[in-house]
């Protein structure tokens, strides 16, 4: 045993190795500090939502405007002042650092050229997104990060899950974990970095927190939560616990996410479980959220069906291949692909098929007399060229009126959770008296800064500044 009742002891440890866990471990070494990194994933899964995200970070121009549009986007759920501050000071120098490190850092030409959410107030510190080699997807940042890791001699322990936080009158001194050989206890003189990754893996706290019933994954499976019940046990009190992204999904065969992207043709709306339509269904997801009802709301939260014709059908897949959007746990881990003309799914029986509408109606389980209205108005107003009930835009209208029609359901694929334990501008974990726990850090997903709103490449661009904030503070304590 080593100091204070302890199998090994570190300046800093670390716990997750996605962007922020690996930030983290960097930013701890570069302040001259000994680091260890626990991943509770092997190798070839590790990473979180990083290694399956589409890998880029907002460019801040501007950090004083930056301030300004992190408050916008927030809104009516504001976050402290001195995280506003870091945030901004601190996302503005993550593609300096990555090229310090080696990156090959180039903006995207293709991907969030511009602000989602140009209409508020600050968006124009928004500069685009960086990337590595300007390409989007394909683990690229997860693998340099790693890859930076290594070079410096920074050990990630892979299968071996944080279990408990070591305490010692209030402070955190370490973490046990659960190794091949059974519990460890590692110390952390300068504190513990939790970087686990988010809770939309784990059910039950889905439906508490989100109250989202039914489900499909987006990001990585092992976003179960651990972080966040570690840090609670340590007395952590917690934010935004109910912000999250969602966007339209399909439940594969495994019970995994493929993404619903409706880019090929405009054949289609979406109906309710009463057969009605409920929204302007081309509406622009913005990072979980859709302009409704006069403002910005959660979507989608629940299941709803898809109502499309042989137009549609024959446009192209419904569900993006990776040279078009290289992202997701389905696409690049488990090598989930969609066919290109939507066969392999009607053959699953995914997508059902009828020669009528009524048909489609029994199929559904709707009052074929409701859904033949329903999509009857809607071709009608595809035909005058406007949607006097939801206001779809006009050049998205198209009609459902080629035979053979088809519908499939459509379930929230859940991509991030953004709440968990609160922190300061610091990325100390703060307790249910705002008071900072000593030697306790969360950054990224497990943390995430945002209360509401969030750009493209903010959750990513969030991870490496509050990575790196909590891997230099931690190495100071020590």
């Amino acid at each position: 045993m080593g100091v204070a009742g302890f199998d090994e002891e570190f300046d800093v440890v670390v716990v997750g190795s996605g962007a922020a866990g690996a930030a983290a471990a960097l930013g701890a070494h570069q302040a001259g500090a000994s680091v260890l990194v626990v991943e509770k994933c092997d190798e070839a899964t590790a990473g979180g939502n990083t290694r399956v995200s589409g890998g880029g970070w907002w460019v801040n121009r501007d950090p004083e405007r930056a301030q300004v549009f992190l408050r916008s986007l927030n809104g009516a759920f504001p976050v402290a002042d001195d995280v506003v501050e870091a945030w901004a000071a601190e996302t503005a120098e993550n593609s300096r650092w990555l090229e310090d490190l080696g990156a090959d850092v180039a903006m995207s030409a293709d991907y969030h050229t511009e602000p989602e959410y140009l209409e508020l107030e600050g968006s124009d510190c928004y500069a685009g997104m960086d990337t590595i080699a300007g390409r989007m997807g394909h683990s690229l940042l997860h693998d340099f990060l790693h890859g930076a890791l290594a070079e410096r001699g920074i050990e990630i322990r892979f299968e071996t899950p944080a279990v408990e936080l070591i305490t010692d009158g209030g402070t955190v001194v370490g973490v046990e974990v659960e190794a091949a050989d059974g519990r460890r206890r590692i110390g952390g003189r300068g504190g513990v970095v939790l970087a686990t990754g988010g809770f939309q893996a784990d059910p039950g706290m889905v439906r508490d927190y989100l109250r989202v019933e039914d489900h499909v994954l987006w990001g990585s499976p092992a976003s179960t939560g651990d972080g966040h019940r570690m840090a609670q046990a340590a007395g952590a009190d917690l934010w935004h616990m109910d912000n999250m992204m969602t966007i339209t999904g399909v439940r594969g065969d495994d019970g995994s996410g493929y993404y619903l992207a409706l880019w090929n043709a405009h054949n289609y709306l979406w109906v309710a479980a009463d057969g009605r339509r409920f929204m302007d269904e081309a509406a622009d997801p913005y990072h979980g959220h859709v302009r409704r009802n006069g403002g910005y709301e959660l979507f989608p939260q629940r299941p709803f069906h898809l109502i499309f014709d042989e137009q549609m059908r024959t446009a192209g897949p419904l569900s993006p291949t990776p040279d078009v959007l290289p992202v997701g746990w389905n696409l690049l881990v488990n090598g989930a692909r969609w066919s290109l003309d939507n066969a392999d799914e009607i053959a699953k029986g995914w997508i059902e098929r009828a020669d009528s509408i009524a048909e489609l109606a029994e199929i559904v389980g709707v009052d074929p007399s409701t859904l033949g209205r329903t999509v009857e108005q809607y071709n009608e107003a595809c035909a005058a060229g406007r949607d006097d009930h939801f206001g779809r835009a006009p050049e998205k209208l198209a009609p459902v009126a080629q035979a053979p029609f088809y519908v499939l359901e459509v379930t929230p694929l859940l991509g991030w959770s953004n709440g968990g334990p609160r922190r300061d501008g610091r990325a100390r974990v703060l307790d249910t008296r705002g008071a900072a726990i000593d030697g306790l850090y969360a950054a990224g997903e497990i943390s995430s800064t945002y209360s509401w709103r969030k750009d493209g490449g903010f959750h990513v661009g969030d991870a490496l500044a509050f990575g790196r904030v909590a891997g230099r503070d931690a190495a100071a304590r020590a």
